[in-house]
């Protein structure tokens, strides 16, 4: 089976310029754990996550440093750049594999040099879980 196969291709992005605030926002509106971030052609240049903005926080040392960082910190000053990616020709196998040695929950899907799809940890068990025997 393919990525392509299997990847969702309704995601939620952010530009690099969003602050920490609206991310926070859009993450639990959407109930989500990350966000790709994408410049203005569409490329993926970072990733923003639940645990990005709390590694951030756990850094401010008072109140105002805090609401300094929801309001005033852009995205890009607190996203993890080069996230993992795969091809939507791949096999999921290979993904699950980079999934587990990397120790990430999902990969990107690009083509092109643009973003196309996510794959995670739950859409390979979903995979798996609707396999016929």
């Amino acid at each position: 089976m393919k990525i392509a196969d299997l990847m969702r291709t309704d995601m939620t992005t952010v530009g690099p310029d969003a602050t920490v605030g609206d991310v926070v926002v859009t993450l639990a509106d959407g109930h989500l754990s990350a966000l790709p971030v994408v410049d203005q052609h569409g490329a993926l240049i970072g990733v923003v996550s639940t645990t990005d903005i709390l590694q951030a926080e756990a850094g401010c040392e008072s109140s105002d440093a805090r609401e300094r960082l929801f309001e005033d910190t852009l995205v890009s000053e607190v996203m993890t750049r080069r996230p993992v990616t795969i091809a939507p020709d791949a096999d999921v196998r290979e993904a699950a594999q980079q999934m587990l040695y990397l120790e990430v929950h999902r990969l990107y899907v690009e083509e092109g040099n643009k973003l196309r799809g996510v794959i995670s940890e739950s859409d390979g068990g979903r995979a798996v879980a609707g396999a016929k025997r």
